[in-house]
């Protein structure tokens, strides 16, 4: 693991470091911010997923969530949301497709399944180096995300409820089987047989059997992504009758953009401490 830059913040640090990945097959840049709190003991981590045509330095640099973090004692995890590198499969002139949009699943078309094994790499190689090189207590950790990183915490969650204790979203992609800017990559990613998809796909996954004790959302109403793309109300209709909760709030006037997540960043942090203490 390499660091790149350590800079001390609220009493902690906020790091960025880089290694290669045996996953994703090409080095991979992550963001960590450490509160001052693990001097003395091991933290609980908090995985924070971005969004399409992002990298870890969105959030660090826009999300505002150190200040909190560091009186919560919250370790954040920022990934970057795909592989990376001169050699890795892209689609230059699409924004919803390759390099930013990895969509945090496991490739198995050419391709794009050579570098594009983001599930597992979020899953098991990152946390297995984040619970090596930081003091962490990996018995307590939560998920969120936007937006493209709203459905991967939410899918990752539905899959490993063993693990996470917490998952919140800022407009996530609930169904992105049926949502225009995602359903083609799905395609690219994972073939044409649609059954591939529904691993990758929080409304699905629900309707499937899969269950997370309960998910806060956060949702802009002057989002442009709203009607097309996001669709709130579908998580809402799949998990009517299940033993779910979820907590959805609408905002007027709030759209897609930082100024919304940074809004909105202290809420769901003291949410994710409650349910890690």
């Amino acid at each position: 693991m390499k660091i790149i830059s350590q800079n001390t913040a609220f009493g902690g640090m906020q790091g960025v470091y880089s290694h290669r990945s045996d996953a994703c097959k090409c080095d991979m840049t992550f963001a960590v911010f450490v509160p001052p709190q693990a001097v003395s003991e091991p933290c609980p981590v908090l995985w924070f997923l971005s969004g399409l045509t992002c990298t870890h330095q969105n959030v660090m640099d826009k999300g505002e969530y150190r200040r909190l973090a560091a009186e919560l004692g919250l370790v954040i995890v920022c990934p970057d949301t795909s592989p990376r590198g001169d050699d890795v499969a892209d689609e230059a002139t699409n924004w919803q497709m390759g390099k930013g949009a990895g969509f945090y699943l496991d490739a198995t078309q050419q391709p794009w399944a050579e570098n594009y094994q983001m599930y597992t790499y979020i899953t098991q190689e990152l946390p297995a180096l984040i619970g090596e090189h930081f003091r962490v207590d990996m018995s307590r950790q939560g998920i969120f995300g936007h937006s493209m990183g709203g459905h991967g915490a939410m899918t990752i969650a539905l899959k490993n409820p063993d693990r996470f204790k917490s998952c919140s979203a800022f407009a996530p992609i609930v169904e992105p089987t049926t949502a225009d800017w995602s359903a083609p990559a799905l395609e690219k990613y994972l073939g044409s047989d649609q059954s591939t998809w529904r691993p990758y796909d929080a409304c699905a996954l629900v309707k499937d059997g899969a269950h997370f004790p309960e998910f806060l959302l956060d949702q802009g109403k002057a989002d442009n992504f709203l009607d097309s793309g996001l669709r709130p109300w579908l998580f809402e209709q799949a998990i009517e009758g299940k033993d779910i909760a979820l907590t959805l709030r609408l905002h007027e006037r709030y759209d897609h953009s930082y100024f919304f997540i940074s809004t909105f960043m202290d809420d769901h942090l003291r949410w994710h401490a409650e349910r890690l203490a």
